[in-house]
């Protein structure tokens, strides 16, 4: 009775709360210097996270041994040496990066050079299937782009952010040279003062070249908040009047904009590599082992940046340490269960999340296991104990039947699935997990359930505003420990139901992402 009494259960979850915490606390330590992928540091976790999978008896899936190398370019933006104006008839008006606009050096080799009209172009969302499209009947060859955050209030978050993510595709085959994106001050995640602070990071993209977004140059670059209105002058609209628009999901229009943009950019690159890290545990079914549950984290942090109160390290200890141990853990538990799960499970621990899932997107193009055996992919990522554990979020659940399998989980858990509170931060496209779906793989994307407008949004915002991506994101932080076990237990209980399924899993009949699936 006792082993099974309240008081024991809260031991058992605060002792493994501790546990998973020491692996967080050791892969945040300030000695690997945050994790930067391909970096001194980044090897140093690889190298623990290794030691603990060979630990539990799992085998090395990858190229070699548990390593799958993948190789990138890192562009690193010199803001200093770079430059950029708005031109009017009224003359020129000088632009600082990064204090007013920021280019990405992510995507591919930024242009040296650019000199283009601009155009605005609403939400900038092409979804001709939900009757959307922003860019219908505007010219942009030769053009740069200009968008605002949002989106329409009738369009599935999951569609907006799929029609986000592949904008650059989309701009490019129309001819823009160039993207520059705004956001709403409603909806500002991260301050501006600490963008600027992230943009002195390295970017990077995937050195083999079939993996980009883009064949061809495309500048992309975002502009303060604060600043946005000079965008506007002599359009006959202001920056204002389109936020309140898209603060409301709002229809919002497009049209030209007065201003000339031109800039130059300076930006140094070479080539690095950095591994992925491949793991199996076999499955017990001889048929069905040849089938693989994937279950993904990244490694990779931002490494040493700009100093915040006077520290540079930016550990990566939630983000994403946390869903690292999350995985070692559930695997410890997978080996001790005394129900083995019938299909394989893959532990794919990735590289270069923070610089656009590319590890993960190199992994799910180029598997280290036949594709079309890969059955799902269930991704941890930043999932926040710091609140207690009363419902969960797994996106992705409302587009194939792991949403059916999620929620069984969760009801025999008494923990209800909650819709995701702010489908238009792109949290849906924003890890991992959506490099599998656009390979055509189901996958879900845990994070703690809450609701808008209660006192858990409100310590997740503050979370975001204050703690992510920045050298607070360490060990000394609160969190619940005992929290995240009951979230790697659920996850536990819901990759033996997949893998234990006769069927494995699909898309529904009318999902947007059944179109990716391989044939």
């Amino acid at each position: 009775m006792a082993a099974t009494s309240p008081s024991a259960a809260g031991k058992d979850e605060a002792a493994r709360g501790a546990t998973w915490w020491a692996h967080v606390a050791t892969l945040a330590d300030d000695r690997l210097e945050g994790r930067l992928t391909g970096s001194p540091g980044y090897l140093k976790a690889a190298d623990y996270v290794i030691a603990q999978l060979k630990a539990l008896g799992l085998q090395p899936a990858g190229v070699d041994g548990y390593l799958q190398p993948v190789g990138f370019v890192e562009q690193r933006i010199d803001a200093a040496a770079s430059k950029a104006a708005l031109t009017t008839a009224e003359g020129a008006t000088a632009l600082s990066a990064p204090a007013d606009i920021i280019f990405s050096g992510g995507g591919g080799p930024a242009p040296a050079s650019i000199d283009a009209p601009m155009v605005f172009v609403g939400y900038g969302l092409h979804i001709p299937e939900a009757g959307h499209d922003d860019f219908a009947g505007v010219d942009l060859k030769g053009k740069i782009a200009v968008f605002i955050s949002g989106g329409p209030a009738n369009i599935a978050g999951a569609l907006k952010s799929h029609a986000r993510s592949e904008r650059g595709k989309v701009l490019a085959s129309m001819g823009a040279v160039g993207a520059i994106a705004l956001t709403t001050a409603k909806q500002i995640e991260i301050p501006w003062s600490r963008r600027m602070l992230l943009a002195s990071q390295p970017a990077m993209y995937l050195a083999d070249a079939s993996l980009r977004d883009t064949a061809t140059p495309l500048m992309n670059a975002m502009f303060d908040t604060a600043k946005s209105e000079m965008l506007f002058t002599g359009s006959g609209h202001s920056f204002a009047e389109l936020s309140a628009l898209a603060d409301a999901s709002a229809p919002v229009p497009g049209f030209a904009l007065t201003p000339r943009f031109s800039a130059t950019i300076a930006a140094a690159r070479k080539d690095l590599t950095s591994p992925n890290i491949v793991a199996v545990m076999p499955g017990t079914d001889p048929k069905l082992k040849a089938e693989y549950v994937v279950l993904s984290a990244h490694l990779d942090g931002l490494g040493v940046g700009e100093p915040i109160h006077g520290d540079t390290i930016y550990n990566g200890a939630l983000d994403n340490a946390s869903g690292v141990a999350s995985l070692i853990e559930i695997a410890k538990a997978l080996k001790a269960g005394k129900v083995k799960p019938k299909r394989s499970i893959l532990f794919a621990i990735v590289c270069a999340e923070e610089k656009g899932l590319l590890g993960s997107r190199y992994f799910a193009e180029r598997p280290t296991v036949p594709q079309g055996a890969l059955v799902a992919d269930l991704n941890f990522d930043m999932a926040l104990p710091i609140f207690p554990l009363t419902s969960v979020t797994p996106l992705g659940y409302d587009q194939s039947s792991l949403g059916k399998d999620a929620a069984a989980v969760g009801e025999t858990m008494g923990l209800p699935i909650k819709a995701d509170p702010f489908p238009d931060r792109n949290t849906f496209i924003r890890s991992d997990q959506y490099s599998f779906i656009k390979a055509g793989i189901p996958a879900l994307f845990f994070k703690y359930g809450f609701v808008a407008d209660t006192p858990e949004a409100a310590t997740e915002k503050a979370w975001r505003a204050n703690v992510y991506h920045s050298p607070s994101d360490d060990a000394q932080q609160p969190v619940m420990p005992e929290q995240a076990v009951k979230l790697n237990d659920y996850v536990t209980a819901l990759t033996l139901r997949v893998a234990n399924a006769p069927a494995r899993p699909s898309w529904n009949a009318d999902s947007f992402f059944k179109r990716f699936e391989k044939k």
